[in-house]
């Protein structure tokens, strides 16, 4: 009897170890491959710096990122930044991988991010030009000389970050002012538009916080054809000369997120967009072409002699 027991008893125990063998429990490999079936798919994060009202921008990057996620097969979904410092921030710390920087802002990315590379920009950036902008109420007119009697008025640059609207202008000021720094040339310290960059300085000319601004010239020219209010007070009164601006900058982290090649990918899908998309209306720009660290050289090199380059 008590032999009996013992066989009972041993072959329960060998039963139990067959089942646990056959498939009761996961082995460490199978426990493995179910992570790695389970994990879930990496999201590309695509933001810009603000130079529009927030709300406007949101609506707009929304539909790229929706053909970007078209045309790449991932998740894409954009981020807002607060500010330009907080764009070039976030990029930094690999909270967002693609960005549309402006010509200062990338640099600033670019140099924070070992491997993070220029790979796009709007066919007009290559030339690009800033406008000095004036309330009528100063009488100031168009003019190809520069307009010296804004030493005597209230200024506003743009974001302290912006390309357009402040490095570049005060690099241009300073050529026709005898290189003094804006902060002492004029008989008023210059303001800020800390929010909405270029459609908040534009506003603030035309209401007259201030009586001259430094904007870019495209959200600009379509503010006087879409504002009656900017139309009816505000003048155009000086135009720079042309300089290299706004960038898709993309974080090199991408290729291990989604594979080796997805920047060529991307690069490929931002120059695919087709003209008069959302896509594009996104960015403001007809088409998008090819662009390397190397095309803004000359804004990393006009930052350095301003020392803006390290604003952040």
């Amino acid at each position: 009897m008590l032999k009996n027991s013992f066989f009972r008893v041993g072959l329960a125990a060998v039963t139990a170890l067959a089942f646990v063998g056959c498939g009761g429990d996961p082995s460490p490999a199978d426990s493995t491959e179910s992570a790695k079936a389970e994990k879930p798919a990496a999201t590309l994060y695509l933001s810009a710096i603000p130079d529009e009202k927030i709300t406007d921008q949101k609506a707009k990057f929304d539909k790229l990122a929706e053909y970007l996620a078209g045309k790449l097969g991932v998740s894409v979904e954009f981020v807002f930044s607060k500010d330009y410092a907080d764009s070039v921030t976030k990029f930094k710390n690999g909270e967002v991988h693609l960005v549309w920087f402006g010509g200062l802002s990338g640099v600033q990315a670019r140099l924070a991010v070992e491997g993070a590379q220029a790979i796009a920009q709007g066919s007009e950036d290559p030339k690009y030009k800033s406008y000095l902008i004036a309330n009528k109420s100063t009488g100031l007119q168009p003019s190809d000389a520069f307009p010296a009697a804004i030493k005597d008025m209230t200024f506003s640059f743009g974001s302290p970050g912006s390309t357009s609207g402040r490095l570049m202008p005060t690099y241009f000021i300073m050529q026709n002012n005898g290189g003094i720094d804006p902060d002492k040339w004029f008989a008023q310290k210059p303001g800020f538009q800390m929010s909405g960059g270029h459609v908040a300085t534009t506003n603030a000319v035309a209401d007259g916080t201030y009586q001259v601004g430094a904007v870019n010239y495209k959200t600009y020219d379509d503010m006087v054809k879409s504002d009656p209010k900017v139309a009816e007070n505000t003048v155009k009164i000086w135009t720079t000369p042309f300089y290299a601006d706004y960038n898709f900058t993309i974080h090199p982290e991408v290729e291990s997120l989604f594979g080796e090649g997805f920047i060529g990918k991307v690069q490929a899908a931002l120059i695919e967009a087709p003209t008069g998309s959302d896509a594009l209306k996104a960015i403001n720009r007809e088409s998008v072409i090819a662009a390397k660290n190397e095309d803004f050289d000359g804004i990393k090199n006009t930052a350095v002699e301003l020392k803006l380059l390290d604003l952040y």
